[in-house]
């Protein structure tokens, strides 16, 4: 679908699911007008099990391609996106650089946070729950577009007149930040602080609101506020790290207690994580001899992600389980974590070593390094082993988070894309490191002007 018309006729109409108490349990209900949908409670949190059903859509592929593909712990052989990425020979015709399914899922929760307040009374909780859900939803889309694409078009009213301008053109990315954090820390107020079972995982809570804020918080260099915020994950009961035994279930049963939040799939709605990496030669992505290379001895993680007997492993198992050998190009229906504890111990630890707590800094680090069976680091033996604590923690989180789609945005965010990726690919110029804005956006929308790297 051309990714304006995508764009602005979801914005026109949308297409919701009857829900039942489990989020993937829904079947196609028809389009309609949003004015005319939203009349009672279980219409709203209809429409907001609506906003999950096109995530599901945006990070299916678009999670490793985004977060992974420009990165370092990948090798690929196949032709299209994963080759171009990887070579850092970005163009305005690649797949991966529409933001159709993002303005997708935003478009839902615009209607759903205009639509839900008049369905009830001021201050009902249950509608504030549901709007919280909406918000962070649309905060988590604006994350990704801003972290991807730089200056992006800021929506937050449901298109719904001819009146009204289609044409958007790009807002700055520090205002988009800044509304991003606004809709977070309402989700962090208002969402449920659990829903029991499963949803407490595939729904946003409280916790999860709070894990996105780290992420917001870091990326923005924020760092006594993403100690604050990471405080609040750490102390909330729903959460705590799964033995190394279990490590691998976290990712090929889901659910578990070290997972914050996960986009939710089954073997109706399903994923791309066996094309991504399970398909053996013909998987998008396998490890990288450099990735390869970069665990110390010892360290129990190793084996539970790849096949540590082959000389060129072309399958990443960590999704699937150790020794996982299907060649089936059929969907996954696995869950995607998109965010889990491991994560936000480490950013918490890297804020900490950026404020001068060292102590704090290592205690942290060493937890999940202590888990992988790895011995604690030091100050000085991190300095010796890795030239400074930072990088012994950008490097844990190299390990611990691989193909979780974080090492892109970790490249990113702490100015060292060009320098990893300049040996490997040839990344050199600033203005590369955001992604070009997909050519069938610049033809719809004579107001959108292409990132500058890619006139």
């Amino acid at each position: 679908m051309n990714s304006s018309r995508n764009i602005f006729m979801s914005m026109l109409t949308l297409i919701f699911f009857s829900c039942s108490e489990n989020l993937l349990d829904k079947d196609p209900v028809s389009s309609f007008s949003a004015q005319g949908f939203y009349k009672t409670s279980s219409d709203a949190q209809s429409g907001v099990y609506g906003i999950y059903d096109a995530a599901q859509s945006t990070f299916s592929l678009n999670f490793s391609l985004w977060g992974e593909g420009r990165a370092d712990a990948v090798s690929t052989n196949q032709s299209g996106d994963p080759f171009l990425l990887q070579d850092n020979n970005l163009n305005p015709t690649l797949n991966s650089a529409r933001w159709d399914n993002l303005y997708e899922t935003i478009s839902r929760a615009n209607y759903a946070i205009k639509y839900i307040p008049p369905v009830f009374e001021d201050g009902e909780e249950f509608g504030l729950q549901l709007l919280g859900q909406a918000r962070a939803l649309r905060a988590l889309s604006y994350f990704y577009a801003v972290r991807i694409w730089g200056d992006v078009p800021l929506i937050l009213e449901p298109y719904e007149s001819v009146q009204q301008d289609l044409f958007n053109t790009r807002t700055d990315a520090e205002t988009i930040l800044d509304q991003i954090e606004e809709d977070l820390l309402f989700a962090a107020e208002h969402c449920r602080a659990s829903f029991g079972g499963e949803r407490d995982r595939n729904l946003i809570t409280q916790g999860g609101a709070n894990a996105l804020l780290v992420q917001l918080y870091m990326w923005r260099g924020d760092y006594t506020s993403a100690v604050a915020a990471a405080e609040k994950v750490l102390d909330n009961s729903l959460y705590s790290l799964v033995s190394i035994s279990d490590w691998s279930k976290i990712f090929t049963q889901g659910y578990s207690n070290e997972s914050i939040f996960e986009i939710g799939y089954n073997e109706v709605q399903t994923n791309s994580l066996r094309v991504l990496y399970a398909l053996g030669s013909d998987s998008n992505f396998f490890p990288s001899e450099s990735f390869r290379n970069s665990f110390e001895e010892g360290d129990q993680r190793q084996e539970l992600i790849y096949d540590v007997t082959s000389a060129q492993p072309r399958k990443i198992w960590k999704f699937f389980g150790e020794g996982f050998n299907d060649e089936s190009p059929d969907p996954s229906a696995n869950n995607i974590v998109m965010v889990r504890l491991a994560d936000i111990i480490l950013l918490k630890a890297e804020a900490h070593n950026q404020l001068g707590e060292v102590d704090e800094a290592l205690t942290l680090l060493n937890t999940i390094r202590n888990r992988a069976g790895l011995e604690s680091l030091s100050l000085s033996s991190a300095d010796a082993q890795y030239g400074d604590l930072e990088a012994a923690i950008l490097h844990e989180r190299l390990i611990e988070l691989c193909y979780e789609g974080h090492r892109w945005f970790d490249l990113m965010r702490t100015g060292k894309a060009m320098e990893v990726m300049g040996p490997i690919n040839g990344l050199s110029e600033g203005a590369n490191l955001v992604w070009p804005i997909h050519q069938d956006a610049i033809n719809r929308n004579p107001n959108l002007v292409q990132n500058e790297f890619y006139n």
